[in-house]
């Protein structure tokens, strides 16, 4: 059973939004596709039910970084 995921969007005038539930793999699509970037805050039930930047979720920030190679030097 995968968890639903929750995470931060901007809306109008850049006011922060709840986005979800959402399934892992469409977490992962919204990686890929850029929607998510490590200072996304997500939520799941994986992370104890607290808002947490996505780059501290291990499989997401590995997504992210397949997904943006030329990002990873300016991860480190």
């Amino acid at each position: 059973m995968s968890a639903d995921w929750f995470y931060m969007s901007s809306g109008w005038f850049h006011k922060a939004k709840r986005v979800g539930p959402i399934s892992e793999s469409d977490l992962l699509q919204r990686i890929d596709a850029g929607k998510i970037q490590p200072e996304t805050l997500v939520q799941s039930r994986k992370t104890r039910e607290r808002w947490v930047p996505m780059s501290t979720v291990g499989p997401a920030m590995a997504r992210w970084l397949k997904a943006n190679p030329n990002a990873q030097d300016q991860v480190n």
